[in-house]
């Protein structure tokens, strides 16, 4: 599982495995009942601490991304497309935001704003 961690990151470890285990479930690269690496095998391959991967595992199945079964793994849980469609616009909000921010730091206003939304999202619908 191709997971990067990073030190710099002002993200802890342990959200940086979740956010990167539910992009990967949403995009479909990970599908309905793959199974996820034990605890212990992918702290070992980042060199972590399994108490940090736990913490992650538990994060995504609270989050309802996977189901964990004692003795057998945990492993990606069906995902209702509600859910799928509710993760997505939050992380879109999150990026507009900051988006958002940076606009208003270089003074540009709400309709030069919009301008480059249309142009960026694929152009004018009324085109």
């Amino acid at each position: 599982m191709d997971i990067i961690i990073s030190n710099s990151s002002g993200e802890p470890i342990y959200q940086q495995i979740s956010s990167q285990i539910k992009a990967m479930i949403m995009d479909g690269t990970l599908k309905e009942g793959d199974a996820l690496p034990s605890m212990r095998t992918l702290a070992a391959e980042l060199r972590i601490s399994v108490i940090t991967t736990k913490r992650a595992y538990e994060e995504l199945e609270r989050d309802g991304f996977i189901e964990s079964y004692t003795g057998k793994g945990s492993f990606v849980k069906g995902q209702n497309t509600e859910l799928l469609r509710e993760e997505n616009l939050r992380q879109t909000e999150e990026l507009l935001s900051q988006a958002c921010s940076k606009a208003r730091l270089c003074g540009v206003t709400l309709e030069e704003l919009k301008d480059i939304l249309e142009i960026v999202y694929g152009g004018n619908s009324n085109d």
